[in-house]
């Protein structure tokens, strides 16, 4: 599990792969030097939602487990960033699955 670390500390974890993806997303939107609430769902059986208002003056680091990069799931980058750029919020959203040829 890695893990975002963000403003005085706070730790939230996700899988390497969700967070690879997450990372890829946040700092495209914080070089643009776009404000956005992060949310994503509750696990574990749990209910809820969590979010974050992520801002680029807010300190965050990307903390992972695995010293291999996962490979890039591009619709799901897309499908993400297109839904946070209508709503300014990126929402984790499950991975699609690929579709064979």
């Amino acid at each position: 599990m890695g893990s975002i670390i963000y403003g005085g500390g706070r730790r939230i974890q996700f899988d390497d792969r969700t967070l690879a993806h997450l990372q890829r997303i946040i700092v495209a939107k914080l070089r643009r030097q776009e404000s956005f609430t992060l949310s994503w769902q509750a696990e574990d059986g749990k209910q809820g939602r969590f979010s974050l208002w992520i801002h680029p003056s807010i300190p965050l680091q990307f903390e992972f487990d695995e010293a291999e990069q996962p490979d890039v799931n591009r619709e799901w980058l897309t499908r993400m960033l297109v839904d946070a750029t209508a709503s300014g919020e990126v929402r984790l959203a499950p991975e699609p699955v690929a579709v064979s040829a």
